[in-house]
């Protein structure tokens, strides 16, 4: 039963998120539209995180009472679902404007990771399959179109375009949780960095981790001209550009 409701209001956000069917029309007529709701929930996501979003929270922002709101979305799966696709918006020209399907993806990678970073609270949503709302089926257009130009089959640049995607979402998730760190303990990333190397270096020891005590010996933890995640982004297209050059 609880399977069969969730389906249930999954397709009736899918429809609310490709306008293929009006907002739920219960009682009076509607003070606001489905935007104006939307983006009231969108306010309080950013100011207090995804928890905070409720139908009792969204309603009072919006000086209604919490069965009022069902009149615009009747559950707060329908509503978390298409504050996602508000939060994520449509992907930026700077995709399709790039030189090169490298570039693109590079230019891909970077403005989801920005999205996040307006919009940290999306990390809390739930991987459960593609996303398949307008516009983040805009952010898959885009990364496949960057990758029309190869000679990658459609499956290939599908797994390309996931792996890209996956990269940034895991950069700003921990991107914000040393932004979280630095703002509760009310000192710098170099400090949090900093004092994680000497925790580390004063556990370990070269017998039982040699690798990781070098490194710590190295000072290469606490290297901030270092950039680990475009490191890693670049060597993951490395071997799609040595994949296509094979």
């Amino acid at each position: 039963m609880v399977q069969n409701e969730a389906a249930s209001d999954r397709s009736r956000g899918l429809a609310l998120a490709w306008g293929t069917t009006p907002p739920a029309q219960r009682g009076p007529k509607r003070e606001f539209t489905l935007e104006q709701v939307l983006d009231a929930a969108l306010v309080i996501a950013d100011a207090d995180g995804l928890a905070a979003v409720t139908m009792p929270s969204v309603a009072s922002s919006l000086g209604l009472t919490a069965m009022s709101l069902y009149r615009y979305v009747s559950s707060k799966e329908i509503l978390l679902l298409l504050l996602q696709e508000r939060g994520m918006g449509m992907p930026p020209s700077s995709i399709a404007d790039a030189d090169g399907w490298r570039a693109g993806l590079e230019a891909h990678a970077a403005a989801a990771a920005e999205v996040y970073r307006r919009h940290p609270w999306m990390l809390d949503i739930a991987i459960a399959g593609i996303a398949m709302t307008p516009n983040n089926l805009h952010w898959m257009e885009a990364g496949l179109v960057a990758l029309e130009s190869t000679s990658l089959s459609r499956k290939e640049r599908v797994a390309v375009v996931l792996q890209v995607a996956g990269h940034a979402r895991f950069r700003a998730l921990i991107e914000r949780g040393y932004d979280e760190r630095t703002t509760s303990d009310h000192v710098s990333l170099s400090a949090v960095v900093q004092e994680e190397a000497e925790v580390i270096g004063g556990f370990i020891t070269g017998e039982r981790f040699p690798e990781l005590h070098a490194t710590v010996a190295e000072g290469a933890l606490v290297d901030e001209d270092f950039g680990n995640f475009d490191f890693g982004l670049a060597r993951i297209l490395d071997g799609v550009e040595r994949y296509l050059a094979r």
